[in-house]
């Protein structure tokens, strides 16, 4: 009972913890060392690392604790929940370290929210599982019965596998009469035993000897092996080789291909014939291991590389190489061999990723961490240093720890999934060696989007020309937007800009959300709208969302819907009939009378052809077909009838023609009953006259304030958008006739006009546009100028009433 309350006590003390806290903002930001004994069973506790990190434990689920390892074994796990460490499967020290003390085995201790990075140092402390062992169980030594007393005879010695006070300590001689035992301290080799000759041999008396030599550790309680020695007392062969040096000492590289010379052991004898000749052997110096890399001559001594040297498994190599002789009872000594080997740069550094994030969003501030990652080298000196790097072209960067072995992965600038939505991130870890070795690994990076683009809109500011009498509820034109955003933040959703207080243009449209198609929910009217201006806003579906708007300008085309409208001759009842009385006697040439239309279309819509679709006689009446005057072709005969019925036939020039009749009675009278009736209907007229000019001046005044008008508003708008559109009024006065309408507008690299009876010289038509639209020659103004012009005839008015 008292013997396990000690080891208990024991373990406690071994469990002892010391903790060094260093600041690191980069990654690693504290280191942890524990001590365990090696063979604890699985699931034994070594520490609380997220309490001796001082991780709050009510979120430790949530940040992922967990522990990596740089060896190809886990030897230890975390429990998740608590932050206790655990040993996770069997420690033998020896297997994991050898002969190296301290056996220390790293532990990266690594976090999440945030993401950090902490390194656990866990010292494996030696326990006494291991009993010294010797080479063979049995052992012959052939003494010659000349040996002097006091002559040495070096014994193979044991081997211990556990360190410190564990390890071989002292070697023990059973008692006896001839031989004393002596130690010497040798290397790697530790205590090697020798027996001293203490008394003469006498083979008569005795040819044989049985020792038993005990080899013991320094454990508690301790442990002890032992090898059987029988000593041979030959009569003949009486001198043992004796080797050249003392210890032979060689350095060799660890890339020496096999066959490669290190040295010639020299061992004499001072024996004649088979006594004399040496034979050369390599002794193992633990049973059942594998014998060293390298391969001796028997004959001549030469060692010589066999193959397999590497300096990361094993630095120094300390052999022994027996020379017997050949005599009938052999004699033989060690030879002791030292073969250092010199590192050179034959591995490559190796990149571990202990934490990645592979998701960053395209806002994340620079120094965000990526991931974390652990280099290493199995190389010494400069060959083990390496140095971390990627592409500079990258918005990223490598930030070392304080020891140089991690390195942590963070952006260097600002995102833009809208330039490029992925990295591949080669890292590329370089040795300082010569010639230098590398290795890389490639990281994935997705970037996140984030709403950081505005919808934009493909033309700014759009402009349509909309035919009128189109059906409600129908399409009419479309706008179109684009956001350089993904998913849900590129999704775009149209809407028309109703902020304007009092009826505007927008509560007769409606437009699509989805795909910006734009409807007229009524028909429109070029003769009480020719144009409109309104905003549509296109907005995304990001979280905040963002929008922009553009503005659609709208022109109405004008449409034959309107008749020609007959404004001379006017019956009293309000059709287009009248009476004309002329003398007998006028000549050829005479104006009877002049009808006057109106169209209230424009262009070819409004530009009006006279013809005479009845006539009484067609040698005495002629009609001008653009002005609408009558005119005697001859002079009257007596017997030319007194009365002529003249119907006249006025239609538009739309692509479907619309028309309108007048009837002219014309009476031929004499010349006095002509000058009366004159006299009579100038009287009527001097009345209606004066009503009629009250009106006219009523409404000459009414056109022109709504011109004046017009102008400032277009001045306005002129100066409020882009040079691209310029609207000018123009007065045409060299027209007699027909009141009419023009537009004038350009589109692309050719200029239009919508013209009326007159049309300019090298005007041409264009093919589909239904023959009231001309290309005019460009002498004046650049590509994208639209102008519009409007003539008003106020003679027409006068000269009818």
């Amino acid at each position: 009972m008292a013997l396990i309350k000690g080891q208990w006590l024991d373990m406690w003390i071994y469990f002892c913890l010391a903790l060094l806290v260093v600041t690191d903002l980069k990654g690693i930001s504290a280191q942890i060392r524990y001590s365990i004994q090696e063979e604890l069973k699985s699931g034994m506790a070594v520490g609380n690392v997220a309490k001796d990190l001082g991780l709050d434990l009510g979120r430790l689920a949530d940040r992922n604790l967990r522990v990596v390892s740089g060896t190809k074994q886990d030897l230890f796990k975390v429990n998740p929940r608590d932050g206790v460490l655990l040993v996770n499967q069997r420690i033998d020290r020896e297997e994991l370290c050898a002969n190296i003390a301290p056996c220390i085995t790293n532990l990266k201790a690594v976090v999440e929210n945030p993401l950090e990075m902490h390194q656990v140092m866990v010292e494996i402390l030696d326990v006494n599982d291991n009993s010294p062992k010797f080479p063979e169980e049995n052992y012959t030594l052939e003494v010659l019965e000349s040996a002097i007393v006091g002559s040495r005879f070096q014994m193979e010695g044991a081997h211990d596998l556990d360190v410190g006070m564990n390890s071989l300590q002292t070697y023990k001689l059973n008692h006896n009469q001839y031989f004393r035992l002596e130690t010497e301290e040798f290397g790697e080799d530790g205590k090697v035993p020798f027996l001293i000759l203490q008394r003469p041999l006498d083979r008569e008396h005795a040819s044989q000897h049985w020792l038993l030599l005990t080899a013991n550790d320094g454990g508690k309680p301790p442990k002890s092996g032992t090898i059987n020695i029988t000593v041979i007392v030959s009569d003949v062969n009486d001198n043992s080789p004796v080797c050249g040096k003392q210890k032979y000492t060689i350095t060799i590289k660890e890339n020496a291909p096999a066959g490669t010379f290190l040295l010639a052991v020299n061992a004499s004898d001072s024996d004649e014939g088979m006594n004399g000749e040496i034979e050369y052997s390599l002794r193992s110096k633990v049973r059942g291991l594998s014998s060293e890399p390298f391969d001796l001559n028997s004959r001549t001594g030469k060692l010589t590389v066999k193959g397999g040297l590497d300096y990361e498994e094993k630095q120094v190599y300390e052999i022994k190489v027996l020379a017997a002789d050949k005599g009938a009872v052999s004699l033989s000594t060690h030879c002791n061999v030292v073969v250092r080997v010199e590192d050179v740069n034959d591995n490559k550094p190796e990149i571990d990723i202990t934490s990645l994030s592979s998701r960053i969003p395209e806002d994340a501030p620079p120094g965000t961490v990526v991931a974390l990652m652990a280099v290493t080298d199995l190389d010494s000196g400069v060959n083990g240093q390496v140095v971390c790097s990627v592409p500079g072209h990258l918005p990223f960067d490598l930030k070392p720890s304080p020891d140089g072995q991690s390195y942590s992965l963070v952006t260097k600038d600002y995102l833009d999934k809208e330039t490029l939505h992925m990295y591949d991130i080669t890292i590329t870890a370089k040795d300082l060696g010569s010639p230098a070795l590398s290795s890389t690994k490639v990281i994935q990076v997705d970037v996140l989007d984030v709403n950081d683009n505005s919808p934009l809109f493909t033309e700014s500011p759009y402009t349509f020309y909309v035919p009128e009498n189109n059906k409600a509820g129908l399409s009419v034109f479309s706008v179109s937007a684009m956001d350089a955003d993904g998913g849900e933040n590129a999704a775009v959703t149209y809407s028309l800009d109703r902020k304007s207080k009092g009826p505007t243009v927008t509560s007769f449209l409606n437009i699509n959300e989805a795909n910006g198609t734009i409807s007229a929910l009524k028909s429109f009217d070029f003769e009480t709208l020719k144009t409109f201006q309104f905003q549509v806003v296109a907005t995304d579906s990001g979280t905040p969302s963002l929008s922009s708007n553009v503005t659609v300008n709208v022109f109405i085309l004008d449409q034959n819907d309107n008749a020609p409208v007959i404004l001379y001759p006017v019956s009293s009842n309000g059709s287009a009939e009248g009476v004309e009385e002329i003398p007998r006697n006028v000549n050829a040439g005479h104006l009877v009378t002049k009808v006057r239309a109106y169209d209230a279309d424009i262009g070819y819509n409004g530009w009006l052809l006279f013809s005479l679709q009845e006539v009484t006689d067609h040698s005495l009446f002629a009609l001008d077909r653009y002005t609408g005057q009558i005119r005697t072709l001859r002079s009257f005969t007596e017997t030319d009838e007194a009365e002529h019925k003249l119907v006249i036939l006025v239609k538009d020039n739309g692509n479907v023609s619309l028309s309108a009749t007048a009837t002219v009675l014309v009476k031929v009278v004499e010349p006095k009953e002509a000058f009366a009736a004159s006299d009579v209907k100038s009287a009527t007229r001097d009345e209606e006259g004066t009503d009629v000019t009250f009106y006219l001046m009523i409404t000459l005044g009414s056109v022109s304030v709504l011109f004046i008008i017009s102008i400032i508003v277009l001045i306005a708008m002129q100066c409020s958008k882009s040079t691209e559109y310029t609207s000018k009024y123009l007065q045409e006065t060299n027209y007699d006739g027909t009141l009419c309408h023009s537009i004038q507008y350009r589109s692309g690299d050719k200029r239009y006009m919508l013209v009326g009876p007159r049309m300019s010289i090298g005007s041409t038509i264009v093919p589909g546009s239904h023959a009231n639209t001309l290309v005019l020659p460009d002498r004046r103004r650049p590509s994208g100028e639209v102008s519009i012009f409007k003539n008003i005839h106020y003679e027409i008015v006068v000269n009818a009433l």
